[in-house]
C-alpha cells in the first residue's frame, strides 16, 4: 500500500479528534454571540492570513449545503472583488475559535498515560515535517490547496497551533486530488457521496492516491516513517458512543 494511502486515515483521525474535542466549546463561543458556526470556521486558518478566492471556497464546500448570500448575511465573512474575507467581527470570533482548537489539541496531545508516549515532542516533529509538505504542495496541489495556504501563523504560535493549522491545510492537498479524480470519472457530487466499495470507488481512490502522492516526495523514507510515527502517537480522546 502506498504511503499517501496509509497516512490518510491517520491524518483524518487527528483532525477529527481535535474538532470533536472542541465542538461544544466552539458552539458555546458562537452561541454567546447569538451565532452558529458557518463557512468561516472551515477556512479560518487561511482567511486570517489572506483573502480566499470565491471559486476555491465554493469547491471546498462542494459536499455541503453552501449559500454564499446567507453566509454574508451572518456578518462574519464578506465577498469583494471575487474574494472572501473576514469582517472585523468575524476575525474576532475565529481568533477566539483558534484558541479553543489549540487548547483542545494540547489537552489531547500532552496526555501521556505511559512514559514511552512522546507527548508534545511528537507535535514538534509532525509540525516541522508538515511545514515542509505545505511548501512542496505549492507545486503539486490543486486550486483549493493553493487558495487555503499559507495558513495563519502569528508570532509566538505554539507548536500545537501550528500542527492543527498545517494538518488541516495538508488535508486540502488530498481533497483536491479526490475532486479531480471523481470529476475525471464523470461523477456528480451526489454520486460520489453515494459511492461504496466496488470498481468505481477503487478507481477513484487509486487516482486520488496518484495525484496526492507527489507532495510526500519532499520527505525521504526515514522522514516519512517519523511523520507517521509522530502522528500515530498523538492521543485522540475518541471513543464509541454509549
Amino acid at each position: 500500500m502506498s504511503f499517501e494511502a496509509v497516512i490518510r486515515p491517520v491524518i483524518d483521525r487527528i483532525h477529527v479528534s481535535v474538532r470533536h474535542s472542541a465542538y461544544a466549546e466552539v458552539r458555546e463561543l458562537y452561541g454567546s454571540r447569538g451565532l452558529v458556526p458557518g463557512v468561516e470556521v472551515d477556512a479560518f486558518y487561511a482567511l486570517l492570513d489572506h483573502p480566499v478566492p470565491e471559486g476555491a471556497l465554493a469547491a471546498r464546500m462542494v459536499y455541503f449545503a453552501f449559500d454564499p448570500a446567507a453566509e454574508e448575511d451572518r456578518g462574519l465573512v464578506v465577498r469583494s472583488g471575487g474574494f472572501w474575507s473576514l469582517t472585523a467581527v468575524g476575525r474576532e470570533v475565529v481568533v477566539e475559535a483558534n484558541r479553543v482548537f489549540t487548547a483542545a489539541a494540547e489537552r489531547l496531545w500532552s496526555y501521556r498515560p505511559i512514559g514511552t508516549m512522546p507527548g508534545m515532542d511528537a507535535v514538534v516533529v509532525a509540525a516541522t515535517l508538515i511545514g515542509r509538505l505545505l511548501e512542496a504542495g505549492q507545486a503539486s496541489g490543486g486550486p483549493v490547496f493553493r487558495a487555503l495556504t499559507p495558513v495563519w501563523e502569528p508570532e509566538g504560535a505554539s507548536w500545537s497551533q501550528l500542527l492543527v493549522a498545517r494538518l488541516e491545510a495538508l488535508r486540502h492537498h488530498r481533497a483536491d486530488a479526490h475532486r479531480a479524480a471523481w470529476g475525471a470519472a464523470g461523477l456528480s457530487v451526489a454520486q460520489v457521496k453515494a459511492l461504496a466499495s466496488g470498481p468505481v470507488w477503487e478507481a477513484v481512490e487509486a487516482e486520488t492516491n496518484r495525484l496526492d502522492a507527489p507532495v510526500y516526495e519532499a520527505l525521504d523514507g526515514g522522514e516519512r516513517v517519523a511523520l507517521l510515527g509522530a502522528l500515530g502517537a498523538l492521543g485522540d480522546g475518541l471513543r464509541a458512543p454509549h
